[in-house]
C-alpha cells in the first residue's frame, strides 16, 4: 500500500512498466486516474473518500473478484493452478475493476476474447475466467445466468502428436546450437510422456534404476515411469548443475513460464508454431500403442486417471503400425495353437 500526503488508502501496482492507481480499503479496490499529480485524480479520490463517488456500486469485478478469491473453489486449486488463474483475473480487474459486473454481456465477453486474438491461450484464458466469475456471481445471486457460457473458444496449436519430421527438426536444431535446456525438456516429454509442468520438479535423486519417480502437478498421481534406452542414455551424458535435472540453480528448477518459452522460440525457428509441447505426451501414448501396448500399459505411464482418456491418445497411433502388430500377434497365436 503506498501512502501519499493526506491520501491514507492508496495503492499503486506496477504491471508492464506502468503504474495503476487505486482506492484500496478492506477488499474494495477502486480505480483511480493513472497521473497522482492531477486534479483529476484529487477529485476522484475524495469523491470516493467521502462516498460520494458514483463508482461506489457493490456488484463490481474488483467485489466479485476479491470474493471469489476467499471461495473453498479456489483454496482447494494448486499453488501453480491458483498463480495462473491470477494473473488472467487482475488482468479482468485492471481493465475492470470498478464496472458493474451485473451489466456484462455476451458480446463483451467476445470482445475481451477478441481483444487478444493474436494469442489463443491468452483469449480462451480471458472467456474461461469471465465464466468463472459469472458463476461466482451466480452463487451471489447478482446475476440469473452465465454471459459467457457457450461463447467458442479460438484455435490454436494443435494437441496432436508431433510429426516424424518436425520431431527431427527439434532434436537437430538443438544439437546443431548447443541448445541443453530446450533438448533435456523435449526428451523427458517425449519420452516419459508426462506434461511439461511435471518434467520440470524432475530430480535427479528421483531417477533411479532407470525409473523415474513423478507427481503429477495437475492430478497429484505418484507414478514410477520407466525411462526407454534413449532417455536414460541422453540423461547418462547430462551434467548435473543442481539437485534438479532442469536446474536453474543448486536447489531450484527453471520456472514453467521459461520452459515453455524456451520451447516456443525453438518451435518458431523451425516453422512448429502448430505444434504444442502437449503434443509429446500424445507421441508417448501413440508411439507405446504402436507398440502393441494395452490401454493398462500406456495408463501406466501417462498417469492418465481414466482408460476414456488414453483411449483419445491412443486414436492417434498409426492404423498401419496397429494392424502390423495385431496380425503379428495373431500369426504367433496361430502358430502356438498348431504346436
Amino acid at each position: 500500500m503506498v501512502k501519499r500526503a493526506n491520501k491514507p488508502y492508496l495503492a499503486c501496482i506496477q504491471r508492464s512498466g506502468k503504474n495503476y492507481w487505486y482506492f484500496r480499503r478492506g477488499i474494495s479496490r477502486i480505480r483511480l486516474p493513472d497521473d497522482p499529480d492531477s486534479p483529476e485524480f484529487d477529485r476522484a479520490y475524495w469523491e470516493i473518500r467521502s462516498g460520494k463517488s458514483k463508482k461506489q456500486v457493490k456488484t463490481t469485478f474488483d467485489a466479485l473478484i476479491a470474493s471469489y478469491y476467499q471461495t473453498p473453489r479456489f483454496m482447494r486449486l494448486k499453488a501453480s493452478t491458483k498463480a495462473e488463474y491470477r494473473r488472467t483475473l487482475e488482468l479482468i480487474r485492471e481493465k475492470n475493476g470498478d464496472k458493474d459486473f451485473t451489466k456484462l454481456r455476451r458480446k463483451d465477453v467476445i470482445a475481451a476474447r477478441d481483444t487478444y486474438a493474436e494469442h489463443w491461450r491468452k483469449a480462451n484464458a480471458m472467456v474461461e475466467q469471465i465464466s468463472i466469475l459469472a458463476r461466482h456471481a451466480i452463487d451471489l445471486e447478482w446475476i440469473t445466468s452465465n454471459p459467457a457460457m457457450g461463447v467458442e473458444k479460438l484455435e490454436g496449436g494443435s494437441y496432436e502428436a508431433w510429426p516424424e519430421k518436425m520431431l527431427s527438426r527439434f532434436e537437430t536444431f538443438c544439437l546443431e546450437n548447443g541448445l541443453s535446456f530446450e533438448l533435456t525438456i523435449y526428451m523427458l516429454c517425449r519420452f516419459t510422456g508426462q506434461r511439461i509442468g511435471d518434467v520440470i520438479g524432475m530430480k535427479w535423486s528421483a531417477f533411479n534404476g532407470g525409473f523415474m519417480e513423478v507427481t503429477q502437478e495437475k492430478t497429484g498421481a505418484e507414478l514410477q515411469v520407466y525411462c526407454p534406452s534413449q532417455l536414460q542414455e541422453y540423461l547418462a551424458r547430462l551434467p548435473q548443475t543442481g539437485h534438479h535435472i532442469l536446474a536453474k540453480n543448486l536447489t531450484q528448477p527453471i520456472s514453467k513460464r521459461r520452459a515453455q518459452k524456451l520451447v516456443m522460440d525453438v518451435r518458431k525457428e523451425i516453422g512448429a508454431e502448430g505444434y504444442v509441447p502437449h503434443g509429446w505426451r500424445y507421441n508417448a501414448a501413440k508411439e507405446l500403442a504402436e507398440a502393441g501396448c494395452s490401454d493398462s500399459q500406456i495408463q501406466a505411464v501417462t498417469g492418465h486417471k481414466t482408460l476414456q482418456m488414453v483411449a483419445k491418445y491412443r486414436s492417434q497411433a498409426s492404423q498401419k503400425q496397429l494392424s502390423k502388430a495385431a496380425q503379428t500377434l495373431r500369426n504367433r497365436t496361430d502358430t502356438e495353437q498348431e504346436l
